[in-house]
């Protein structure tokens, strides 16, 4: 199965979206300043909650803030290895 290109117009698009929510990490559920540098590990990113490893879509149903680190941890798995405050997610 050949990858397909992802689209960056789409994805700016999408990013911008979430953005506008000021959404907190899905991940965590700690607030994200979205001010910070990108390379901030608590910097705004945006995971696919289904990643696109796991046959996860590339559209913004799929797509849920996250701070960089926490999505950096969970990486292509369907839950990250941390606790969210709401006990959601498990080890």
């Amino acid at each position: 199965m050949s990858k397909q290109p992802r689209n960056t117009k789409q994805r700016d698009r999408d990013r911008a979206t979430i953005r506008k929510t000021g959404a907190a990490c899905h991940i965590c559920g700690q607030a994200i300043d979205y001010s910070l540098p990108h390379t901030d590990p608590k910097s705004f990113v945006v995971d696919h909650v289904v990643p696109l490893a796991r046959g996860g879509a590339d559209i913004l149903a799929n797509k849920k803030a996250a701070h960089r680190d926490c999505n950096s941890t969970k990486r292509a798995r369907l839950v990250a290895p941390i606790v969210r405050r709401s006990g959601s997610l498990h080890r």
